[in-house]
């Protein structure tokens, strides 16, 4: 697998596409923000509306679409699901393809301008990720609190993103969740990194692929869990990113394209 090679077509229109994306989150905050003060439980919704508007520009502006397989893998409660993190778009995408997500994050995210208000008051969980007992103890609370509310909880187990095709390095945190809350977690693969690369503005034409495979059943032993668990997002990741056709369907769900 080789990294596609960013032209200056890719450049510019990852140029017109970040500046679409940060003017209309400032314009969507400005508009909702008065809205939002009064009634905070509609930020998901509006949250929601980006969300889907960024995938529809990023189709345009940049020939990049977005495809989902597996999602008849959810569970009906209490969603754990586990992804391999390559991209910004990860945490675009599945506010689009979920009904109530939750995504775990660090803190310092929660700085940022207008992304961070919406971040907080839409229910995402921030990490201090230094923090270590007190911020595993407190990352326990705030999901068993989501699944209460009937949200799905998103965790990226590496902690940042990674260049697609390097040496994988999953944390222990992811574990300790699943050993906690006693449920299934549901592992997800991507090729997003490829398009949509962690560093730089270029974005390259093609499909990203977001997979959930079937869920890891509760129960496991840690060491049994975090090998099966790193062997399917690994396996599937790699066969989505050495695919001559990445819109190809190579599992049984019936895409989706977002």
């Amino acid at each position: 697998m080789s990294m596609p090679r960013p032209t200056a077509t890719h450049w510019l229109r990852g140029l017109i596409f970040n500046l679409w994306m940060g003017g209309s989150a400032l314009v969507l905050g400005a508009m909702t923000l008065p809205v939002l003060l009064v009634r905070p439980d509609l930020t998901l919704p509006v949250v929601r509306i980006w969300c889907r508007a960024n995938l529809a520009a990023l189709r345009i502006i940049c020939d990049v679409r977005v495809e989902l397989r597996g999602l008849h893998h959810l569970p009906t409660t209490g969603v754990l699901i586990a992804g391999k993190h390559q991209s910004m778009l990860d945490t675009v995408a599945p506010f689009v393809f979920l009904s109530a997500p939750s995504i775990v994050l660090k803190q310092e995210l929660l700085a940022i301008p207008v992304y961070g208000w919406f971040a907080r008051r839409s229910g995402m969980i921030a990490i201090d990720r230094e923090g270590a007992a007190k911020t595993l103890r407190a990352l326990i609370k705030a999901v068993r609190q989501r699944f209460d509310a009937g949200r799905q909880v998103l965790i990226f187990p590496e902690g940042t993103r990674t260049a697609p095709g390097a040496p994988p390095d999953y944390k222990p945190g992811i574990a300790a969740l699943y050993r906690e809350l006693e449920v299934a977690c549901v592992p997800m693969a991507t090729n997003s990194g490829l398009h949509w690369p962690a560093h730089g503005i270029a974005r390259i034409p093609g499909v990203v692929v977001f997979e959930l495979l079937p869920p890891i059943p509760a129960g496991l032993k840690r060491p049994v869990f975090m090998r099966e668990l790193e062997t399917r997002i690994e396996g599937a990741t790699a066969r989505l990113l050495e695919a001559d056709d990445l819109a190809a369907t190579h599992s049984p769900p019936v895409p989706s394209v977002l």
